[in-house]
């Protein structure tokens, strides 16, 4: 841990419906810096609401500083017939980007791995873009390697 991280008192807890425009802004602001792709933020803004609504969408974790969400991430379900439990995938992080380096992703992936272990989840996958090595490292440094499995997507539609 840095020296600026151990100044930093992140809270992190799951997100709650007063987050919803905060994770929509984040979610068009990482779209933008990491792939150029401009989204429709009420249209995201439903997305985060639809998801906050209905846990088997997903779940959101989200990092505060004095009260302000800096982060967020989403948790998806994988079911695993292989291992009779569950699978979780990290999506949708964002940091801003004063908080980066910071510590914030760590405070999260702590979170997200206690609440793993008490809730008998078997692993945490994540994809990440082939070209974002700071994201690879930092992931790489908190324990995560990468995997055997190469990801192939059609979009239909």
């Amino acid at each position: 841990m840095t020296q600026t991280e151990e100044k930093i008192n992140y809270t992190v807890s799951e997100g709650t419906v007063s987050d919803t425009a905060a994770i929509a802004q984040f979610q068009v602001d990482m779209a933008l810096e990491s792939e150029g792709t401009v989204l429709d933020l009420e249209m995201v803004t439903s997305g985060v609401a639809a998801a906050m609504a209905d846990e088997y969408k997903g779940k959101y974790i989200v990092a505060r500083v004095g009260g302000e969400a800096i982060s967020s991430l989403m948790l998806t379900r994988e079911w695993s017939d292989w291992t009779n439990r569950w699978y979780w995938w990290i999506q949708s992080v964002y940091v801003k980007p004063e908080y980066r380096g910071k510590g914030a992703y760590r405070a999260m992936y702590a979170k997200i791995k206690e609440m793993a272990k008490e809730q008998g989840v078997t692993q945490i996958r994540l994809y990440v873009d082939k070209t974002n090595t700071p994201a690879q490292q930092v992931y790489q440094k908190l324990g995560m390697q990468e995997c055997h499995y190469y990801m192939y997507e059609e979009v239909i539609g």
